[in-house]
This record gives structure tokens, C-alpha cells and sequence, in this order.
């Protein structure tokens, strides 16, 4: 696993053979992060990595200049993993949070907005469709902020009320979200 770009640019991270997580190629993390430029400049930015998996997307959005990126990922050895990525990079511990938790819970007791959320869970995740409708409805995303949701080619998210986008690098799908005055209840 390698960072794309920024700060810690073509810094590599060996991912344990034992994982279960698939970390977003870094073809589509390359594609999409290109897209995702054109609508947010991430310098700054408050983030939120759902399903953080191997950490991929954190040290993304860290090397890119995020003030602030949490991340949550409920398995143990993932989230030791992540820990100790950010520790290598030396992140500042006010810059980094990785939890240790369940996305959903997390969701529902959170009580901070975001600029940008990107959530990767398990593609047979049953409750995968239900997910964008979860983050709009507790208000997770700042009125004007960005959602990201990797998931599976089954699924089409293109009637949602906040849906703007769909981009495919091979056998990995993103649904692009927009919040426009935080009020979305989808």
C-alpha cells in the first residue's frame, strides 16, 4: 500500500498477509482522488474514514492536509495497523484518531460534522444500502461537504436526493454525495 501524494508521498506500507480488509487499489484511489480535487480542497478539511479497513484512505487524506482525519475500524489488528502507519508517519496526535469501533454506532453517537466522509465497508455488507441514508440523516456531513461511499457493482445509488456522482475503476464503484444545507433526511 503506498501514499499517492502530499506530504508523505510514495511512503509504503507492507499490509499483513492475514488481513481480511482489501484496501482500495491505488489505481482507483489515484482516479478518484483526481475527481475528488475538482470539488473540495482538502487543506484544512475535518475528515472521517468509515470502515478504514488497512488505513489506505486515512494516510491519504493526512499526506493531502487534512486539519483532522478519524478513522474507524471495529477489527483489532486493522486498527493496530493504522496506529502504527500514523505513528511512522509521525502524524501529530490532534491530526490523527483512529478508533477502535463499530461504524454504525459510531454514526449514531457522533456529534461532530465533517467536510469529507469516506466509507468503504464490506461489499457483502447487508446493510450497505443503507448507509448514505444513515450519514445524511444524523448530520454527519457539514452543509457543503462530500461524501464518498466505495462499494460494489450490485448497487446503484443514483435516486438518492444527494447522489451527484458515479465513477468505476474496474471492479471498485464510488457514489459521490453532496450535502447542500444539511438538512438532508433521506
Amino acid at each position: 500500500m503506498r501514499i499517492i501524494t502530499g506530504k508523505y508521498k510514495g511512503r509504503h506500507f507492507d499490509i499483513p498477509r492475514t488481513f481480511k480488509a482489501r484496501p482500495t487499489t491505488d489505481f482507483a484511489k489515484e482516479n478518484i482522488f483526481n475527481v475528488l480535487t475538482g470539488y473540495m480542497d482538502f487543506d484544512g478539511a475535518e475528515a472521517l474514514d468509515l470502515f478504514s479497513g488497512t488505513g489506505s484512505i486515512t494516510l491519504e487524506l493526512l499526506s493531502r492536509g487534512c486539519h483532522r482525519v478519524v478513522s474507524v475500524e471495529l477489527d483489532r489488528d486493522h486498527h493496530r495497523f493504522i496506529c502504527d502507519c500514523i505513528h511512522r508517519l509521525n502524524v501529530a496526535d490532534a491530526q490523527a484518531l483512529p478508533l477502535r469501533a463499530d461504524a454504525f454506532r459510531f454514526v449514531k453517537s457522533c456529534r461532530q460534522q465533517f467536510d469529507f466522509i469516506f466509507a468503504d465497508p464490506p461489499y457483502a455488507l447487508k446493510e450497505l444500502p443503507l448507509i448514505p441514508d444513515l450519514l445524511f440523516s444524523h448530520r454527519l456531513l457539514r452543509p457543503g461537504g462530500l461524501f464518498v461511499f466505495e462499494h460494489g457493482k450490485d448497487h446503484d445509488f443514483s435516486t438518492h436526493p444527494c447522489f451527484v456522482e458515479h465513477r468505476q475503476y474496474g471492479s471498485v464503484n464510488f457514489s459521490l454525495f453532496k450535502s447542500n444545507s444539511g438538512n438532508e433526511n433521506s
